[in-house]
């Protein structure tokens, strides 16, 4: 008993580790990964290498994914994180050299296929990690609150990542007007190193509660593949893969849409691009406390009833007063459930001597649909002739077109593993307005506590 409550403990201070992390691993990615594609633009990158940047990122951190779940229990996965988040830390040092080069004039012709090849080990590397620290949090988190606290921590990663994003894009605006744009990238990449390598810090005094992983439990990825049409995580995996494909074929050219055909400024790009995030916080706990007690297939129902329609949205009109609170705001709060809702069915079909390799292949197939949706999308702005609009336009065209028949084809074939409350479309705005009041004051009281996070 006394080891249980200290076991108990320590799970409850490693799940505030994670959070704390997961705070400085948000400040990384709005730092420097939401600026990756910007800056390939700001370096002279033709438009089908930036799609390619997107293609190259769905196919390698999954394959990357899938070699490292393969290494489980073979090393401690918390010695294996680490590891790999020391790599990922060093790989910004790339990064800010090519933005150095850039500035000095120097090999500027080939700065773009540098660029690809540092983004592509820096992918391969970051990817890595994820099975060993998914399979770590499924150990730390309880499945009776786990829609809870994963929001919770979706809350205050997402709150970090919005406002950071907005204070780099305001930067690199204001180094842009002193023609010294590569002065803010470098700026902004060296905080990414420096909040990845707090990252690590933390990492080291989370516990890890010991995997006993038995060769029984391995399955292969051909195995996985045959039996997927057969089998509930099987189908919800191909039905991922295939959104995932579906919406690549726009979202791979979301910043030339922004940066080069409507001629947005950073400042512009990125508030439009947190705004969905934002959105998506608004309601985050929401989705979490629903999908707990009703399901998460019943999330995934209600979400993909309105997220197919997202590219269209974006090229009805291009003021940013639109794009703010139309698609963003559609998009954000729908897509906070989506994706809230995949990781915890994960959790749920997937028992945890499998997670990792389960995860890890379930990442592979979606990561081959976004890199096969990317590389098309990357031919179509090259030879796609101009019909009624242009190219751009008709490729989100084509991605709503693509999302829709997925949704109808595959959302009826899955379904709901575990015993929830029924939940008909008669009472669903009754379980909205019970929970939505609660839920909001707890966001607030979640946002009033960052600092106190940081600080314990």
């Amino acid at each position: 008993m006394k080891k249980e409550r200290g076991i108990k403990k320590l799970k409850h201070q490693a799940r505030r580790y994670s959070i704390k992390e997961g705070i400085f691993a948000s400040a990384k990615s709005a730092f420097g990964d939401k600026f990756i594609q910007p800056f390939a633009i700001a370096i002279n990158t033709s438009s089908p290498l930036v799609a390619l940047i997107s293609s190259l990122s769905g196919f390698l951190g999954p394959l990357s994914q899938l070699f490292s779940a393969q290494k489980l229990g073979k090393k401690s996965r918390k010695k294996t994180v680490l590891f790999f988040i020391l790599l990922e830390t060093l790989m910004w040092i790339p990064f800010i050299l090519t933005a150095i080069l850039f500035s000095k004039g120097i090999i500027t012709g080939i700065l773009p296929l540098l660029l690809l090849l540092s983004f592509s080990v820096y992918i391969i590397i970051s990817n890595a990690v994820y099975p060993h620290w998914f399979s770590w949090m499924g150990d730390l988190v309880d499945e009776k609150y786990r829609g809870k606290w994963f929001s919770k921590r979706n809350l205050l990663v997402g709150i970090t990542s919005v406002v950071l994003s907005i204070i780099s894009a305001f930067l690199l605006d204001y180094f842009k007007q002193l023609n010294a744009a590569m002065i803010g990238f470098v700026i902004l990449f060296s905080a990414a190193l420096i909040c990845r390598f707090i990252s690590f810090f933390i990492f080291k005094k989370q516990y890890e509660p010991k995997l006993k992983f038995k060769k029984e439990n391995y399955f292969s990825f051909w195995s996985f593949i045959k039996k997927a049409p057969e089998n509930n995580f099987g189908k919800f995996t191909i039905f991922r893969s295939l959104f995932a494909f579906a919406g690549a074929v726009s979202s791979a050219l979301w910043s030339v849409y922004l940066l080069r055909y409507l001629g947005f400024s950073y400042g512009i790009y990125m508030v439009i691009l947190v705004s969905e995030a934002a959105f998506s916080l608004v309601l985050v706990e929401l989705w979490g406390k629903l999908a707990d007690k009703y399901g998460n297939y019943k999330i995934l129902i209600i979400t993909t009833m309105f997220l197919p329609l997202s590219p269209l949205l974006w090229v009805l009109h291009s003021s940013p007063i639109y794009l703010i609170f139309v698609p963003a705001l559609v998009t954000g709060i729908f897509w906070g459930g989506f994706a809230l809702a995949c990781s915890n069915f994960i959790y749920d079909n997937v028992s945890k001597q499998k997670r990792s390799l389960g995860v890890s292949y379930y990442n592979m197939m979606w990561g081959i649909g976004v890199s096969v949706g990317a590389g098309l999308s990357a031919l179509l702005i090259k030879y796609l002739p101009i019909w009624i609009f242009e190219p751009i336009i008709s490729i989100f065209i084509i991605s709503t077109i693509l999302r829709m028949i997925v949704v109808a084809w595959w959302i009826p074939k899955l379904k709901e593993v575990r015993e929830t409350k029924k939940l008909s479309t008669r009472n669903l705005r009754k379980a909205i307005v019970k929970q939505i009041k609660p839920t909001l004051v707890e966001e607030a009281h979640q946002i009033s506590s960052i600092g106190n996070y940081l600080r314990k």
